[in-house]
This record gives C-alpha cells, sequence and structure tokens, in this order.
C-alpha cells in the first residue's frame, strides 16, 4: 500500500518527501481552515443538485447530507491533515469516506473536479475579500467627508510641489481624498459582476455527461449567474488581478494621504495633530510621538502591487487551462494582499478621524507665505488694466520684494504694488491699500472660489453632499450583496438538513 499515491492508482509510488515538503505540507498547513467552509459551501450545493437531478438515490443523498452537516458541526480540527492526500479537497473526502463509506461518500465527486471546485474556491474567496474591500472602503470615505464637513471653513496653505501654493481648506483637502475613493471604489463595485459568476459544472474543462443543473448550484452559492464556457472558468483567475489591480489603486491613494499627513505632523510643519491613541513612542528618546499608523499606511499599497506583479509573472507563461502555476502559485500573494488592503483601510480610517489642524497655525502660515500672490494677480487684471501675464510678473515682484524685507503676502503696501507695476508694465495700477490687503487676505480668497469644485465652503459643503449621496447608494448596494449571500446560506442549509430529515 505504501508504494502507490493515496489518491490515484494511475501513480503507482508514493509522493517524493521533497514534493511533500515544499509543495502539500506548507499548502496544507495554511489551507485547510481556510478552505474549509468554501469546500463545505460547495459540497451542499453540489450534493443538492445531484439529488434533485436524481443522479443520486435518496438514501445516498441524504446519508451524504447528514455526513456533511456532521463534518460542519465537528470542523477542520477533526481532519487528520495528511500532506500525502496533497490539498484540503482529499483531506476533506478522505473524511467523508471514512465516516459513511466509499461506496457513497466517493458518490459526491460526480461531475465535478478539483478544477472546477479550485475555480470556485477562488471566487467565493475573491467576493468575501471584495466586500470586506466595500465595506472599509465606504467607512473611510464617510469619515473623510465627516471630517471635511467639521474643517470646511479652516484655512490652510495648499502646496503644489510641497511649496505654497494658493489658499484652500482642510476640508477641501479631505473631501478631495473622497471624491478619489469614490472612483476607487467604483472600480471594486464594477467587479463584482465579474467575480460572482459560478463556474461549478465545468468540471476538468469539458463539462460532463452527467445531467446536471448548473444554474441551480450557482444559486445555493449565491452566485449571480453561470460562467458558461467550461474551459474558461477552469482557466482564468482574471477577477482575482481584477480586484488587485483596483486595491491598489485604491492603497496609492491612502498612501498619497498618509505622505501628505506625515508631513504635515511633522516637528517642522507642525501643522496637523494625532491623538496619542494612533501613535507610538521611541525605546531610549522620550521626547519622541512617531506617526506609526501613517509609516505603516503608506507601506501597504507595495504589498498590492507586489501581489500583482507576482500574479500577473505567474500567469504570463502559464497555458490556458487549469495549471497550478497560474492558480496555485499565480493567485499565493494575492490573498494575503488583500488582507493587508483592508488593513491599510482600517489604519487609515483611524488616520483621517484622528487628524486635528491646528487653525491659528495654518491661517497665519496662509497669510504670510504667499499663496494669496495669485489672488494679487487677478486684483490687477481685473482693476489695474492689465493682461494677465504682465499682472503675473507685477505680482512676482512685489513677492520678491517682500520676500527680500522678510515680510509676509499680508504685510504688502500700496506703495510696492505700485513700484513693481511702475518697474515692469510702466504705469500705476489705480489700485487701493483696501482692495490690496482684501485680494491678499487668504480667508476671503478662499471664499471667493465658488466656482463648480472651488474651496470655497458653500462649495465643499455641496460637494459634501453629493459625495455622501453616491456613498449611501454605495452602501445599499454593498448590503445587499451581502443579503444576498446570506439568503443563499440560509437556503442551502435549510434543504441540507431537510435532506438530511434533521
Amino acid at each position: 500500500m505504501n508504494d502507490f499515491s493515496r489518491v490515484s492508482r494511475r501513480l503507482t509510488q508514493s509522493i517524493a518527501p521533497e514534493v511533500v515538503d515544499n509543495i502539500y505540507r506548507p499548502r496544507l498547513a495554511g489551507e485547510l481552515a481556510a478552505a474549509f467552509p468554501l469546500l463545505s459551501a460547495l459540497n451542499q450545493a453540489h450534493l443538492l443538485m445531484l439529488a434533485r437531478q436524481g443522479i443520486l438515490t435518496p438514501a445516498q443523498a441524504r446519508d451524504i447530507a447528514a455526513t456533511l452537516l456532521r463534518m460542519d458541526a465537528e470542523g477542520p480540527e477533526a481532519i487528520d491533515a495528511d500532506p500525502l492526500r496533497e490539498d484540503a479537497y482529499f483531506n476533506i473526502e478522505a473524511r467523508l469516506i471514512a465516516l459513511i463509506g466509499a461506496d457513497t461518500g466517493g458518490r459526491l465527486h460526480i461531475a465535478r473536479s478539483r478544477n472546477d471546485l479550485s475555480a470556485a474556491m477562488d471566487r467565493l474567496r475573491a467576493r468575501d475579500a471584495l466586500l470586506a474591500l466595500l465595506d472599509g472602503a465606504n467607512t473611510v470615505r464617510r469619515t473623510l467627508l465627516d471630517r471635511a464637513e467639521l474643517f470646511a471653513e479652516v484655512v490652510m496653505p495648499g502646496y503644489t510641489h510641497l511649496q505654497p501654493a494658493q489658499p484652500i481648506t482642510f476640508g477641501y483637502y479631505l473631501s478631495g481624498i473622497a471624491s478619489a475613493l469614490q472612483r476607487d471604489t467604483a472600480r471594486l463595485r464594477d467587479a463584482w459582476k465579474r467575480v460572482n459568476l459560478s463556474p461549478m459544472g465545468a468540471a476538468a474543462l469539458a463539462t460532463t455527461s452527467f445531467p446536471i443543473d448548473r444554474p441551480m448550484v450557482a444559486d445555493l452559492l449565491g452566485f449571480d449567474a453561470v460562467l458558461e464556457h467550461g474551459l474558461d472558468c477552469v482557466a482564468s483567475r482574471d477577477f482575482a488581478l481584477e480586484i488587485t489591480a483596483a486595491a491598489a489603486s485604491l492603497c496609492l491613494t491612502l498612501s498619497r494621504f498618509a505622505e501628505d499627513m506625515h508631513v504635515f505632523v511633522s516637528h517642522e510643519f507642525s501643522a496637523v495633530e494625532f491623538p496619542d491613541s494612533i501613535c507610538g513612542t521611541s525605546s531610549i528618546m522620550p521626547q519622541k510621538k512617531n506617526p506609526v499608523v501613517l509609516e505603516h499606511l503608506k507601506a501597504k499599497a507595495s504589498h498590492l502591487i507586489g501581489a500583482f506583479t507576482s500574479a500577473g509573472c505567474c500567469i504570463r507563461g502559464s497555458h490556458f487551462t487549469n495549471t497550478l502555476d497560474a492558480h496555485r502559485e499565480g493567485l499565493s500573494q494575492i490573498w494575503g494582499g488583500l488582507v493587508e488592503a483592508q488593513r491599510a483601510l482600517a489604519l487609515a480610517n483611524i488616520a483621517a478621524g484622528g487628524a486635528e489642524p491646528k487653525a491659528e497655525l495654518l491661517l497665519a502660515r496662509a497669510q504670510a507665505n504667499h499663496s494669496t500672490a495669485t489672488d494679487l494677480a487677478d486684483l490687477l487684471v481685473r482693476h489695474g488694466a492689465m493682461d494677465f501675464r504682465t499682472a503675473h510678473h507685477v505680482a512676482g515682484a512685489v513677492v520678491r520684494r517682500l520676500m527680500d524685507a522678510g515680510l509676509g503676502a499680508h504685510q504688502a503696501t500700496l506703495a510696492m504694488v505700485e513700484d513693481a507695476a511702475r518697474e515692469v508694465a510702466g504705469h500705476a495700477t489705480g489700485l487701493t491699500a483696501a482692495q490690496i490687503a482684501e485680494a491678499l487676505d487668504p480667508t476671503l480668497c478662499v471664499n471667493s472660489r465658488t466656482t463648480l469644485g472651488g474651496p470655497a465652503p458653500t462649495e465643499v459643503r455641496r460637494m459634501i453632499a453629493s459625495l455622501r449621496h453616491t456613498l449611501t447608494q454605495d452602501e445599499t448596494q454593498t448590503a445587499t450583496w451581502h443579503t444576498t449571500l446570506a439568503t443563499a446560506t440560509t437556503t442551502r442549509l435549510h434543504a441540507m438538513r431537510t435532506l438530511a430529515g434533521v
């Protein structure tokens, strides 16, 4: 007996120790617990279909149903995992046969293969990960929008190239992140219709001659429909790559948010404060308050990029059929990557909820750091009889004078502006000191930008309301998908108990 494979009489030798140690043992160690509930659901749906189609006798179906329910109650801990059986499926089947006998237990595998089972497990696992990502993304979006509304009037410098650019508000910044996350979430949400398709019934690749009912199995598992083509069912894992790519895009958005906050919380900027509960300290330097959440959040995107790259490289050289390089090896980094994306969302949520802008300091900087120079140029165009390029040069000359004198923008005088105008444009502006002071007031600058998408508090609040409306729709859709899956599970378990007579 020891000279034969434990899973096939086609193989007349037992598995080489190197294969066991480098493939089956490490795979089984991490797979059995994760695969058990997925295979349980697949076994139940397949059994119910076989019973209704008359492929099994009522007695056979009843005995298998009762045993599968017993195995569910016992859990994976009751299985003595044997790496010589290769994987979770063969170990679970061996347990079923041990409990009920081969003549009955061995019939559950009629009209299916590990190929369509593996594809189905990957889709079940992927849709669970997708729902978790959607839930997490929706939570972060709502937190950002709540905080954006709270800080819609906190004026701060906006930056380009990490240099002061134009005044905005902290609420405008946060709502911008929420706007980007809305698109990231839309990419994830759009993947659902391609993920939630059942490959069951494809068998190895060419379907089966048994009179199975593929749509019935799909319904019992909460799939929206059947993926029809048998070869495509077992050959493709593009849905996993699609989710990973969308999750990578989302994590890149979160990473950029974390990078900004990392700069803002630095001692030199001191623009934002975070609660102690999400910070760390030093083992040697007593004064340290380290933004550990932000540092971890910034790095999470790299795991998704790595997972996508790993999967793409494995799939690139694979044949268009069921292959271990594309599917086992190809997806090996995907699942951990998607978990990291879920962690990134959790970290982003506490960072967004904990960031407190230092309003007085930010306003003072916006007043002094020349970020209102564009508004001075605009004033020269409106009331100083200048084209914009000339006005730009005049405003730049005023900034140069202020910087040389060590003064902030709010300290510009009418004389400075007129001197610069005569030097650059060759004529005076005719402006008043009050007009110049208003143009260089960052709060007035922000309030004047009521253009669609601008930072004026009224416009920020309008955008927040629009973003919230879309978010509510997204939350409703995600909740509907959760309900659909829960209903399918309830229906399937009720049918199993009825079939088993319990």
